[in-house]
């Protein structure tokens, strides 16, 4: 009992972000244990999704065929059944909606604590994790009074794994119970789905409340064009209804990775920085300097937008 069972994601044909952070994690884990990490590739191509998992810390994936799409049903019982051969001390998938869908049900099944959305995690006395509270504000870190537990990572908070490996990949003999099938995908609908994809921007203008009011986004365009770049935004100007919801960066909108993420009047609420931290460089403009926004910004400048963003516009035409 020292293994690590890691449960990969994967949605309309293409693995996710999280499956990749989520061998990074679980690498942590099993280097803590002494045991060896192991991942569960379940429905889709998963001969192609194994390969490309086959990454460096890796020593087993195992696969299992069943459909295109994820499924609660078959998931919880292919998870409970490759958990209970593997005897794995801690089972691992990303906080996500998949994960969240199916960590309840099998934690319960197995007997393990469910502990969710962690941001790190020690094995050093027994497994102690890490969870930010109050937007992020502070950290906590929580002791589990388990030898063995079920944690989902939030996205994000760990490196992709590189490197190539040279894991075995087998295929999971699974007994799933078609009777206990009583779900399925019956398609996908984008949500709030327009002209521009953020997630694919190689140059972000995100614009939060510090905006104050729908009519000053005329000046984060402007700046946009003025940089070739795409506008995004935090929730708060989706749920004024001034943007599309596919502009929303965070936890409920879009993960973004651009080469330049400018925040403006953002504060930097956990929810939303979530979904871009992992931009390769973090330009902040606000006025406050005690903003969590500067915690993660590789630039700053703490003064009031309305008269930098036009300046900054006047710098680049």
């Amino acid at each position: 009992m020292s293994d690590v069972l890691a449960v990969t994601e994967h949605r309309r044909g293409d693995l996710r972000d999280e499956s990749f952070e989520l061998v990074t994690a679980g690498r942590e884990l099993a280097d803590g244990t002494g045991g060896d990490l192991h991942l569960a590739v379940i429905s889709g191509d998963v001969d192609t999704f194994a390969e490309e998992l086959n990454r460096e810390g890796v020593d087993a994936i195992h696969t299992v065929e069943h459909g295109e799409e994820f499924n609660h049903d078959a998931y919880t019982q292919v998870i409970e059944q490759l958990a209970d051969e593997l005897d794995a001390q801690y089972v691992v998938s990303p906080h996500s909606v998949n994960g969240l869908d199916y960590a309840p049900a099998v934690a319960q099944t197995l007997g393990y604590p469910l502990v969710t959305d962690i941001v790190g995690a020690d094995t050093g006395d027994g497994l102690s994790v890490t969870r930010e509270l109050y937007n992020g504000k502070t950290e906590a870190d929580i002791a589990v009074d388990s030898e063995r537990a079920f944690v989902t990572i939030r996205p994000g908070e760990w490196e992709p794994a590189e490197g190539e490996g040279s894991a075995a990949i087998e295929e999971f003999d699974a007994t799933i119970d078609e009777e206990q099938v009583r779900s399925t995908v019956t398609g996908f609908e984008e949500v709030g789905s327009g002209d521009v994809d953020i997630s694919e921007a190689d140059v972000l203008v995100s614009v939060g409340r510090g905006i104050d009011e729908e009519d000053n986004l005329d000046i984060i365009f402007d700046l946009a064009d003025a940089l070739d770049a795409t506008v995004s935004s935090s929730r708060p100007i989706v749920d004024n209804g001034w943007l599309p919801q596919d502009r929303q960066v965070g936890q409920s909108g879009k993960k973004v990775t651009p080469e330049v993420y400018i925040a403006v009047g953002i504060s930097g609420a956990v929810q939303h920085v979530a979904g871009m931290k992992g931009a390769e460089n973090i330009i902040a403009i606000n006025n406050d300097p005690s903003a969590p926004i500067y915690d993660i910004a590789d630039y700053g400048i703490v003064d009031d937008l309305f008269e930098v963003v036009p300046a900054l516009t006047e710098q680049f035409e």
